[in-house]
């Protein structure tokens, strides 16, 4: 029974991690990580002088700290990352180190990430004039790591326009992005938007780091290809922004995902790509991992029913770009059924795993909307329970005090008018508390007041005691009562609230009930680390209908109030007559 939940516990702890150091941070450990592999297994094949590529290590630790230290100091930052990019590329120049190219020419994955973040910070947190003079140094430092990074002998990779033309995607995606949160006041709803942007990324990291590996990687081919991978690389990058943002609107970001493979599928033969822009089974990796993506979230949103006609229409696409570009570089279609057959079962496959995940994350969905919609309506009941019982206590209290008082003043009136008096000044004041608790509920119905507070609610987190004296005193059943009270100061809130609404249904109960009740008393102290209330009457069972009549809700909210402290009720006809009730209730909670 303890292996589903153990199982959950290694993404959970993974998306805890994220949320605990920053997207940011992970994304640049990441490429970090990348560039470790890659740097080290180049340093060590058969190409070159052995070793020497490590010497490309200090440059990128030196800019993947100024990155880190761009979130708390943008400016500093972005100026030592300006110095850095120049003087290595001096030290790259002076002991001719090999270099690679990721998206832009001979800056490695985690340089042009940390370059980006650097960047990021830079127009977001500084001021606008600092912002243009250090991002300007930036990208000049950029430019002259990218012209200047070469050693003898090797063959140019990627031109000075392709750069510009990357780094100016980069730059302009990156200041699209981080000016609109310059200032949270002034523009609110920019905010808003960022918020829901943050939103929508944490929730398709996986996603977003298996798009963000696939575009490195078809940067690095459109480097090789030239010109003629720039329309397939702008699809890719356009297929991998529908599928990070198909949540939204998954329906209709199928229908422009497909129109946008359909149109790469299309163009693909006029651009006389060869094996420099690989495009497995006729479709770029980018685009199959965003079709992937975009199935997965579809299910899920949608369910495979509904879903199926538009995963048709995207199968029929790959199929047809299969046949027209499968076969490159010659420019002829794929016509062979085992070539045919091989990546329909691919296809297949793939298109399966996404399904499968998708009606996963879909079942899941259900079962935590299900968990929340219980938890909601749980304290809804909850809370009209704790309603309820305040109603029926506190108001209950007072009107069958005016009642009791009522039928006083009809009795006495003709005989002793001052007695009718004395009932009608008492009736008005348990008028004015009635009122005033009825004021109170509302209140808190109204949100104005904690659910359930009232005046003696509050007072009894402080010294029941005192509450119980005051309610006592101030109780219009018509019985005297007399009290026998042995209690500390610190009784637990709760419990001393409950207490108090106990005393206070008792004693209601006794003028209702209590026919030709003298005398009731009420103890309450403490016994073995338990709070024993006690309150007893010596009247007789009635034998018609009390007056006001009972709702029967009285010894079921008392039951409730104890239940909810794990004590003890009893409720019944005393052995020499009369009434008693006796609650005990723990003043320590159960772990």
């Amino acid at each position: 029974m303890t292996a589903g939940p153990a199982q959950n516990k290694l993404p959970a702890r993974v998306n805890a991690l994220a949320r605990r150091i920053g997207m940011p941070a992970v994304v640049l450990l990441a490429a970090l990580a990348f560039d470790l592999v890659f740097v080290t297994d180049a340093a060590f094949d058969d190409t070159g002088r052995r070793g020497i590529d490590l010497l490309l290590f200090p440059g990128i630790f030196a800019l993947v700290f100024c990155a880190l230290w761009a979130q708390k100091r943008a400016a500093v930052a972005a100026v030592a990352a300006s110095v850095v990019l120049v003087a290595y590329t001096l030290v790259v120049r002076h002991f001719n180190i090999p270099t690679y190219s990721s998206v832009l020419a001979h800056l490695s994955i985690a340089e042009v990430v940390a370059g980006v973040e650097i960047l990021f910070y830079a127009a977001r947190r500084t001021r606008p004039g600092v912002a243009f003079a250090v991002i300007t140094g930036l990208v000049l430092a950029t430019l002259t790591a990218v012209s200047g990074r070469y050693y003898y002998g090797s063959e140019p990779n990627g031109t000075m326009a392709q750069a510009m033309l990357f780094g100016g995607l980069l730059l302009g995606v990156t200041l699209l992005f981080a000016i609109p949160g310059r200032d949270r006041v002034a523009h609110p709803k920019n905010h808003e938007k960022l918020q829901k942007l943050n939103k929508l990324v944490m929730g398709q990291w996986p996603l977003i780091g298996m798009l963000g590996v696939a575009l490195i990687l078809e940067f690095s081919f459109a480097y090789e290809s030239g010109a003629h991978g720039f329309p397939i690389l702008v699809c890719s990058i356009v297929a991998a922004i529908i599928a990070v943002a198909a949540p939204r609107r998954p329906a209709d970001a199928m229908v422009a995902l497909t129109a946008v493979m359909l149109l790469s599928a299309l163009v693909t033969p006029f651009l006389r790509l060869r094996y420099d822009y690989p495009t497995p089974g006729g479709v770029p990796g980018t685009q199959v991992v965003a079709g992937m993506g975009m199935v997965v979230t579809l299910v899920r949103a949608v369910g495979l029913s509904k879903a199926a006609s538009r995963i048709t229409a995207l199968s029929a696409v790959v199929a047809v770009a299969s046949v027209l570009n499968a076969t490159r570089p010659s420019p002829r279609l794929m016509t062979d059924p085992d070539d045919a057959a091989g990546l329909a079962v691919i296809a297949l496959l793939l298109l399966g795993i996404s399904v499968a995940v998708g009606l996963a994350l879909r079942s899941r969905d259900s079962e935590r909307t299900q968990v929340i919609q219980s938890a909601i309506t749980d304290a809804q009941t909850s809370e009209r329970m704790a309603l309820a019982r305040e109603l029926h206590d506190v108001v209950a209290h007072h009107v069958t005090g005016i009642v009791v008082q009522a039928q006083a003043a009809k009795m006495m009136g003709e005989k002793n008018p001052q007695v009718a008096v004395e009932a009608m000044g008492r009736i008005e004041d348990a008028g004015v508390e009635a009122l005033a608790a009825m004021r109170r509920l509302v209140r808190s119905m109204r949100g104005d007041a904690p659910a359930g507070s009232s005046e003696f609610s509050e007072q009894a987190t402080t010294d029941l005691a005192a509450d119980l004296r005051t309610l006592i005193e101030r109780s219009n059943h018509g019985v005297k009562t007399s009290m026998k009270l042995e209690l500390p100061p610190n009784v637990p809130h709760e419990v001393g609230r409950s207490a108090l609404r106990l005393v206070q249904e008792s004693l209601t109960n006794v003028g209702k009930h209590a026919s030709g009740a003298k005398e009731a008393l009420v103890v309450a102290e403490v016994k073995e680390n338990e709070l024993h209330l006690q309150v007893t009457d010596d009247g007789r069972e009635p034998q018609g209908r009390p007056a006001g009549g009972s709702g029967g809700y009285g010894l079921i909210g008392m039951r409730e109030r104890v239940a909810l402290l794990h004590g003890r009720l009893s409720a019944g006809r005393a052995p020499g007559g009369g009434w008693r009730v006796e609650a005990w209730l723990p003043l320590e909670g159960e772990e």
